[in-house]
């Protein structure tokens, strides 16, 4: 009989309590709580959408190809005309690239960002286009021609086309050999804006309308012939489409009698509700699979002509989380901080009532050890850099001074042009940033540091104090604050000269932690103007939320050198005033009880 030694290799263990260190899948015996348990990954269980970056050119009725990270969006209608631009995305942004030979819209798109087909459209054609990965070359035409027309396939020379108007609904189904189009057997059901995905043996086609009747009609290619399957749970037309093949689907927005975010996902055997489009969105196109897709342009309550970028994560992601990490010797608020999870430096403050802290601290990843005194108490300064590399900047009251740390001990060096407090600041001993504050009036100023001496820079675009910071002289972040009275969500972008507003907090606050890059920070706690524990993501493009810290606070301090997969969170005022410290873990495991009953 097999043991469980005998398939691990080791033994059951005996720990009171839940025991570290364990891997995933193995087995310990609890004997405080006189139980056996395991842990395993935590997960998510559903996906979801989240923003990416808007297209150069808005436009609806276009043709999509390629993957979340290596899309191309293709022709389409500026609402009117028709247009021939061609974008290329790379997960992250969108660049022009060669357009097609003949401007259209309502076309179907195949392949990937460097092998593609654009096909059919309007004015009704049955033009085709090859892409090359460099430029468009007019092939042999669909023996139908059509527009709103679904398509599905590996690449330039190999797709499959089905459905559309001609301009009556058709069922005409054809396929590609990279040479011409064959007709092959026709869909079940004639149908015009409609989607389909997958390749040219092994495809499906959902959605769509004929005249008045709009469909939830899904049918399965298997190389020769359709066969109907199980109807998506909202019938729509004018939606985008993602997957593999005929065993997995997304079906994203669209509309019935209004426009839909609703998404589906099709797992062989049956389609399920979603998470839907942060934007109701119909006339789009969209790519990929159903652990990461993408869907862009389109039109929505707004425009006929979006811009808008949403990408697709799959159930299973990693969830992460805050865990309790060792104490600070000396509880406080207002104070600042630098470094890293596992190298963090924690520095001035309030100790309370009032009382300005020259107190520094080093945290190793498990425990703080009181080092080198700043030389004047501070609190509401600014602090960036790394543990034996920090800044001290700014600070009540009004305070220009600036100080830096060697890791053994605190120096005076060139002083802020604009005093200030409840200031925010980013960056390295050598190239720093702090911007807003007040002194009186909010403050909306500026200041970059070169290791010697401050010089102001562009101003924020919304004056205020009481905000947070993350990134670097060239590619900051700051976000949230307060402009007395009005807590904000407001973001701002700076690219090394000056500030743009980008997507808000989803929780308005003030007096947050934040610690990251540009393009990927975590914005935590603050006051709302209740004190809350909320987490957010920044992706480069917008706010998620994630886990909550696990001690709501305000005033509180966090290793400016953090990122979203580590991050650590300290001090504050929950109330009372504490000593809590919180280590952010972009994954995290669930500890399960067996049972035997």
């Amino acid at each position: 009989m097999s043991t469980y030694k005998g398939i691990q290799g080791t033994a059951v263990t005996n720990y009171a309590g839940d025991k570290p260190g364990v891997v995933d899948g193995e087995v310990w015996y609890d004997s405080t709580a006189a139980s056996f348990k395991y842990q395993y990954p935590n997960v998510t269980t559903a996906g979801s959408w989240s923003v990416g970056n808007t297209m150069n050119t808005g436009r609806y009725q276009l043709a999509g190809a390629g993957t979340q990270t290596a899309a191309l969006a293709i022709a389409g209608s500026l609402d009117p005309p028709a247009v021939a631009n061609v974008e290329s995305y790379d997960g992250t942004s969108w660049t022009e690239i060669t357009d097609v030979n003949t401007a259209r819209e309502l076309l179907g798109g195949t392949g990937t960002q460097t092998s593609a087909l654009a096909i059919g459209g309007n004015p009704i054609t049955g033009a085709t286009e090859s892409w090359n990965g460099t430029s468009w070359t007019e092939v042999n035409d669909l023996n139908t021609a059509r527009r709103i027309t679904a398509a599905a396939g590996a690449d330039n020379t190999s797709s499959i086309v089905f459905g559309g108007g001609t301009p009556t609904v058709t069922a005409v189904t054809e396929t590609w050999n990279g040479t011409s189009w064959t007709e092959v057997g026709d869909l079940n059901l004639a149908r015009a804006n409609l989607t389909g995905s997958g390749i040219e043996t092994s495809a499906l086609a959902y959605g769509g309308e004929s005249g008045p009747a709009v469909y939830a009609q899904t049918e399965s290619w298997n190389g020769t012939s359709w066969t109907e399957v199980n109807d998506l749970n909202t019938a729509r037309e004018k939606l985008a489409g993602a997957g593999t093949d005929n065993t997995n689907a997304l079906a994203i927005g669209g509309t019935t009698a209004s426009i839909l975010g609703n998404t589906e996902l099709y797992d062989g055997t049956s389609w399920s509700e979603q998470n839907d489009l942060n934007t109701a969105t119909r006339q789009q196109a969209g790519g990929g699979t159903v652990s990461a897709a993408v869907q862009f342009g389109g039109a929505n309550d707004g425009t006929n002509s979006a811009a808008l970028t949403e990408e697709w994560l799959g159930a299973g992601q990693p969830v992460g989380a805050w865990s309790t990490g060792g104490s600070l010797n000396t509880a406080r608020t207002l104070l600042s901080g630098a470094g890293t999870q596992t190298a963090g430096l924690g520095f001035g403050g309030d100790v309370g009532p009032g009382a300005g802290t020259t107190s520094t601290e080093k945290y190793n990843g498990s425990s703080w050890t009181e080092v080198g005194d700043l030389n004047a108490g501070k609190i509401l300064s600014a602090g960036f850099g790394l543990q034996d590399a920090a800044i001290n900047a700014g600070g009540s009251p009004n305070s220009v001074l600036t100080e830096s740390f060697n890791g053994t001990s605190w120096t005076e060096v060139g002083d802020l042009n604009t005093g200030r407090e409840q200031v925010a600041g980013t960056g390295t001993t050598t190239a720093g940033l702090v911007f807003g504050g007040q002194n009186g009036p909010m403050q909306a100023v500026t200041e970059q540091w070169n290791g010697t001496s401050w010089t102001e820079v562009g101003d924020l675009n919304t004056a205020r104090y009481r905000l947070s910071g993350s990134g670097s002289t060239t590619a900051g972040l700051a976000f949230g604050g307060d402009v007395d009275p009005g807590i904000q969500a407001v973001t701002e972008q700076w690219n090394g000269s000056s500030w743009t507003e980008v997507n808000d907090l989803n929780t308005a606050r003030a007096n947050l932690g934040g610690a990251g890059t540009q393009t990927a920070t975590l914005a935590f706690g603050g006051a709302v103007p209740a004190i809350t524990a909320v987490t957010e993501e920044w992706n480069g493009t917008s706010w998620v939320e994630v886990a909550d810290l696990s001690t709501a606070r305000n005033s509180l301090a966090n290793a400016k050198a953090g990122s979203t997969t580590a991050s650590l969170a300290f001090g504050g005022n929950t109330p009372p005033i504490t000593a809590a410290t919180e280590e952010w873990s972009s994954s995290s495991n669930v500890i399960k009880t067996i049972t035997t009953s």
